[in-house]
């Protein structure tokens, strides 16, 4: 997904009060892992809600050892729940997406982007 479609989908730009992360000590094939799932399902554009269903198992699938990454992977698969269960209406719905994709995004560059 690119970064247009992502401010296009969630109409809010990221904003996170967490530390930035390091990428050195995250392992390229969770990034990898990210990257497909986040690039499976429905066009974003066009389904959001559909889209944000089809992270939510795929991503609490990925496993790593970091656990701020572990935690931040969670935090983005919660907030898809969270706009798929209120139907992709209400900003702070949105707003929990955008803020657990820059986080993510932190750690791996590219993968929400």
């Amino acid at each position: 997904m690119t970064g247009g479609v992502l401010t296009m989908l969630f109409g809010l730009g990221a904003r996170s009060s967490s530390a930035s992360p390091t990428t050195a000590a995250v392992p390229k094939q969770v990034c990898q892992a990210i990257a497909a799932v986040l690039s499976d399902g429905p066009d974003p554009g066009a389904d959001p809600v559909g889209y944000a269903e089809a992270q939510i198992l795929p991503l609490r699938e990925i496993h790593t050892s970091d656990k701020l990454l572990r935690v931040a992977i969670e935090r983005l698969a919660s907030a898809y729940q969270t706009f798929y269960g209120a139907n992709g209406v209400g900003k702070s719905a949105q707003r929990a997406v955008a803020a657990a994709s820059k986080t993510v995004e932190g750690y791996c560059p590219g993968v929400t982007s």
